[in-house]
């Protein structure tokens, strides 16, 4: 069974998307689209902008969804999804790809999201760091340890976690795994504590959002982040999306629980290869592959 995943943020690179624009007439055509929704040209940031153009949280978002999704429309019929799964960002794709979202509507979500988490990053000095060579267990106990918010944000596989919180309190979190042997606990160049508590005010601006956004019967299941196990109900779909923000990415369970379900190829639909790498870290058996459009 062919699994899709899409990837989330920190996929982008400049002169991503060019080669689809200039190759296929529907991509064209969604991303002059995207154009006029966003009320910005995206395409020319994403083809000739800077590193630093693309990292903005605003321009990252709807790029790599843009990229993914638009991919995945050009695929045409050899895209047959049998399950379908998003990290973080890459959950709104999924949900286009398999048809509970419509593309104008992903987007504008999208959009939504990036402005939303914005604004809470600058309400509240926060980051988040990557914690290396420690079980998820220690990584739970040290954090829930530590005076102030900092919690575990992405599970990306066994040993590789992201914790995510105030500066102070994942700053003292990441002395404390160190000393209970973490290989690795690395602050990251991100602008605020994704996946905590402290994305509350995106949470419910976003929730706002979502709740007045028409859901389909997807064509598909998705394991989503939240609950890391196979939704195919509109109105729960809606809910885990809803709860996503301050909730970690369950990456390492979904993709458990994917291959439980009968999942043979993960096809990686987006920029980059960091979800391949992931799964074959979950599961060295998995087969992966990176989706292509036919010369």
């Amino acid at each position: 069974m062919n699994a899709y995943i899409f990837p989330g943020q920190g996929a982008q690179y400049t002169g991503m998307g060019l080669d689809l624009y200039e190759r296929s007439p529907v991509a064209q055509e969604l991303f002059e689209q995207a154009n006029d929704i966003l009320g910005f040209l995206i395409t020319d940031i994403m083809f000739e902008g800077s590193a630093d153009d693309l990292k903005e949280t605003k321009v990252t978002q709807p790029a790599i969804f843009l990229h993914s999704v638009i991919l995945s429309k050009v695929l045409g019929d050899s895209f047959k999804p049998a399950m379908v799964a998003g990290h973080s960002l890459g959950e709104f794709s999924a949900l286009v790809a398999n048809g509970t979202l419509q593309f104008e509507d992903g987007l504008k979500l999208v959009a939504q999201r990036a402005m939303a988490m914005q604004k809470a990053c600058e309400l509240k000095p926060s980051t988040m760091a990557a914690v290396l060579g420690l079980d998820d267990y220690a990584v739970e106990k040290i954090c829930a340890s530590i005076d102030g918010i900092v919690v575990p944000a992405n599970y990306n596989c066994p040993g590789q976690l992201v914790i995510s919180g105030e500066v102070e309190a994942v700053n003292k979190a990441c002395e404390s795994l160190k000393d209970a042997g973490a290989r690795r606990a690395l602050v990251l160049p991100v602008g605020g504590a994704f996946h905590s508590p402290l994305m509350e005010p995106a949470r419910e601006e976003l929730a706002a959002a979502i709740e007045s956004t028409v859901f389909n019967t997807p064509n598909c299941p998705i394991y989503q982040n939240v609950t890391t196990t196979a939704v195919t109900s509109a109105d729960e779909i809606k809910k885990n999306l809803m709860a996503q923000l301050t909730a970690p990415v369950k990456w390492t369970q979904s993709v458990q629980n994917m291959i439980a379900d009968g999942a043979t190829l993960f096809t990686e639909v987006g920029p980059g290869k960091v979800l391949q790498g992931l799964v074959k870290k979950i599961d060295r058996n998995a087969e992966t592959a990176g989706a292509t459009i036919e010369e």
